[in-house]
């Protein structure tokens, strides 16, 4: 579940002046020797009479070159798109019970969100174990929850069969009263960016829709979420969410122990800027364990954040990307945060394990 960090004032760097050049230069032609054609008179005994020919060709600047390359391959790999309408917010029935024997995080039933713990969760042996038992269930739950993911399914009947098989297996959804949050998962389809709530909504041929499971097992929480294709997704739909995958493998390859977090948002919008998809800033990842936010928080993008990596520290990467803005409109229940203008947006976390030479992935079934 990702952590939403407070927006801060950005300071803008004016960009140096293009040095002045010679209009001639930078529209400048390049003209070819001359090329003369005969052309034979149809009159016997007649001369034959030449035309001479210039070939021009227009030198193009190196950003029209690159503009003129993008254009060309939008157009090549365009595709019509049906206009879906926008998002809206559907019934939201009440929440659903989890049974006294199951054990509870601290900040249920207060109504209150948590203050974010400032201490790295860095477990041993017994905590590694309990971790990697709570990050499987996890990532069952999610795997389960795909498979329900069809046209007309709404995002409440996934919601129920989250809930059911996390307290089957003696755990508590951690989404569940986190801030008041009313549900046991989130749904984020098409436009929403993250914290969606199920509601009645049907699900919609052609849609996208994130899932994000958080389960609370023996004191520790497990975290993942996975973005899933519903029916006959178009294309260009199914290439962000290709990317967006790609973007949380890549970062999770330059985790190990002593790297440092910045590589995070380095590999990953390097990456999205291939393909000139938006990386959310708004949104982070997070270090997870028995608590389930804490230091250090993850940017997608790329920053200047210090500090490094520790062996056996636990946190999750949880990259947002977007086709288009990656500014956000926060509805008024609090949670449902979508994109400013309407664009797709999808995300993939893990919550992965610092080892000595590299991650292990915890949520990965």
């Amino acid at each position: 579940m990702a952590l939403k960090v407070p927006i801060c004032q950005l300071c803008w760097v004016s960009p140096a002046p293009t040095p002045s050049r010679d209009p001639g230069e930078r529209w400048s032609f390049l003209v070819g020797q001359p090329l003369k054609t005969s052309f034979p008179s149809a009159v016997p005994g007649k001369e034959i009479f030449q035309r001479s020919c210039v070939i021009v060709s227009r030198k193009l600047s190196g950003l029209e070159e690159a503009m003129r390359i993008r254009r060309a391959r939008e157009l090549q790999s365009s595709v019509k798109v049906r206009k879906r309408p926008p998002l809206r917010r559907g019934k939201v029935s009440g929440k659903l019970l989890v049974p006294d024997h199951i054990p509870r995080p601290p900040y249920v039933d207060s109504g209150l969100l948590p203050e974010l713990s400032s201490e790295h969760q860095v477990h041993n042996d017994e905590g590694i174990a309990c971790m990697r038992a709570a990050c499987e269930l996890a990532a069952h739950v999610l795997d389960h929850a795909g498979t329900l993911v069809r046209p007309s399914v709404t995002t409440n009947e996934i919601d129920k069969a989250v809930h059911k098989m996390i307290i089957d297996a003696g755990a508590y959804p951690s989404p569940l009263g986190y801030g008041g949050f009313p549900k046991s998962v989130c749904t984020s389809v098409n436009e929403c960016m993250c914290h969606g709530i199920p509601d009645s909504r049907q699900l919609q041929d052609g849609d996208i829709i994130n899932i994000d499971v958080t389960v609370y097992l023996n004191g520790c929480h497990g975290d993942t979420s996975k973005t899933f294709l519903c029916g006959n997704v178009n294309e260009p739909t199914k290439r962000l969410v290709k990317v967006t995958e790609e973007c949380l493998e890549r970062a999770i390859s330059v985790c190990k122990d002593g790297a440092s977090f910045k590589k995070i948002g380095k590999r990953i919008s390097e990456h999205a800027e291939k393909y000139g998809y938006g990386v959310v800033e708004r949104f982070v990842g997070h270090g997870v364990g028995t608590v389930f936010h804490s230091e250090p928080l993850i940017l997608h993008h790329r920053n200047d954040r210090s500090g490094c990596m520790v062996e056996g520290e636990t946190f999750t990467i949880e990259p947002i990307l977007t086709m288009g803005s990656i500014e956000s409109i926060t509805w008024d229940d609090g949670w449902t945060t979508v994109t400013a203008d309407g664009s797709r947006a999808a995300q993939f976390e893990h919550t992965i394990l610092i080892t000595r030479t590299g991650a292990e992935v915890l949520t990965k079934c």
